[in-house]
């Protein structure tokens, strides 16, 4: 028998006051997360792009439009500085997501013993403070009394300008970073190589293949969503790298190792030019937006 329609009528109206109690409950309980994001992210994103459009001279700000943008475009310290950047993003971060690939799949091997207590030796240096491991760094390679000199003069080598001289101040800047973030991005890929099903190395097995193909033709394409993952991640820290060179070299020698981080942080604390370097941190995000959509074209998946 149904219902009466004035008892249909009450149910319906109490499953909405219901649904909108839920809804002004879920409301208040998302307050404070969307309170703390917009005083603590929205406001300052957008005051640094109301700063990037002041000039300040003499301690006095006033309205410059785009003339900081127009003076990233002539700047040849801000060219120096992302020539710099564009040199440890295109050298060491190849070399170190090669070595953790490699890494992983040795630390996966069933062959090696204590995995569980190497893993964690390769992760640990990521525990480590930035500013600690760089400071270790500026002691091991001091060219007077440091360590790797030391080691170098024990087979007559002589002693290398490790932070002194251009070339092996980067040298001396893709070794620490390197050092740092290896182990770091081979446990990521680690834990997706876990998850290639083992029938597909049988099958490759069955298939004559030996280890070569079997890791280009099954473990790389496995790895390809960590991959591009930990070259994404690689990538925004290179971009906004400033703890190890600051740390190692300030910058130095002759610019050598100034990154666009090392050169946004002088022009606001040094020259106290806030304005120029909220126009620098602009045009880093959006230089970090667009490297990221094309890693994600090249090493996304495919339809």
């Amino acid at each position: 028998m149904p219902l009466p329609r004035w008892i249909r009528t009450w149910e319906a109206g109490r499953v909405r006051a219901n649904s909108t109690n839920d809804q002004a409950a879920a409301r208040c309980l998302l307050l404070p997360a969307l309170l703390l994001f917009a005083v603590f992210k929205l406001y300052p994103i957008g005051s640094s792009f109301v700063l990037s459009l002041h000039r300040t001279t003499g301690g006095t700000r006033s309205f410059a439009g785009a003339d900081n943008y127009v003076r990233l475009l002539h700047d040849p310290l801000l060219r120096t500085a992302l020539g710099n950047t564009a040199v440890i993003l295109a050298v060491q971060v190849p070399l170190m997501l090669a070595l953790a690939t490699g890494l992983a799949v040795a630390l996966d091997s069933r062959l090696l013993r204590a995995r569980s207590l190497l893993r964690l030796g390769f992760f640990l240096p990521v525990v480590t403070g930035l500013v600690a491991y760089g400071i270790v760094f500026s002691v091991l390679l001091n060219k007077e009394h440091g360590l790797a000199n030391w080691l170098l003069s024990g087979i007559g080598a002589g002693p290398v300008p490790w932070l002194t001289d251009p070339l092996w101040a980067k040298v001396s800047l893709g070794l620490a970073l390197t050092w740092h973030y290896t182990g770091y991005n081979a446990v990521i890929l680690l834990a997706r190589l876990q998850s290639v099903p083992a029938e597909l190395y049988d099958a490759a097995a069955v298939d004559g293949a030996g280890a070569w193909r079997a890791f280009r033709h099954v473990t790389l394409p496995g790895l390809r969503p960590a991959l591009l993952l930990t070259a994404v991640l690689s990538t925004i820290g290179t971009l906004q790298l400033f703890d190890e060179p600051y740390v190692l070299t300030g910058g130095g020698p002759d610019n050598a190792t100034l990154t666009i981080g090392v050169y946004l942080y002088q022009n606001a604390f040094k020259f106290f030019d806030f304005g120029y370097a909220s126009a620098i941190a602009y045009a880093l995000a959006v230089i970090v937006a667009v490297l990221g959509l094309v890693q994600f074209r090249v090493l996304g998946e495919k339809e």
